[in-house]
């Protein structure tokens, strides 16, 4: 199982790299009124953007990532990962933006991160293996 936490932790990485990429982006293009400007001329212009379009491109590459993991692990293992992005998010946030990191925010990506370990402790069973008398009888445990 741990064989495909580095693509987990890719998909993580790259899915916070491209909210990033986004937030500068759309802050560099300032405020862009669509008073008197063709709509679809304005996203175009904002989609061309450069920050922009790599964040997008940055997206694309993040979910072929976790398309491939959903091939390898269970769905409900590889997926409470991704609110790892969250915490690599804030703490960019707050170190490139000077977004607000609060006490409340900070006690919310500890308990983040501590789910995430309780999910890791689980595994998953890898695509193409037949469970184990030990994954079957854990999980029966809990309906007796």
């Amino acid at each position: 199982m741990s064989r495909y936490i580095p693509f987990i932790l890719f998909t993580v990485l790259t899915n916070a790299l491209a909210q990033l990429l986004l937030k500068y982006g759309m802050t560099h293009l300032g405020s862009l009124g669509f008073a008197g400007v063709n709509p679809i001329l304005r996203v175009l212009q904002i989609v061309f953007s450069p920050f922009v379009f790599l964040g997008l491109l940055t997206f694309v590459i993040s979910m072929a990532s976790h398309l491939y993991v959903l091939s390898k692990v269970e769905l409900s293992y590889a997926y409470p990962f991704l609110s790892l992005a969250y915490v690599v998010v804030a703490v960019a946030a707050w170190l490139l933006f000077s977004e607000n990191l609060n006490g409340w925010r900070i006690g919310g990506i500890a308990l983040i991160c501590v789910g995430t370990v309780l999910i890791a402790q689980g595994g998953s069973r890898v695509d193409g293996e037949t469970p184990t008398r030990e994954t079957h009888s854990s999980r029966n445990e809990g309906v007796r």
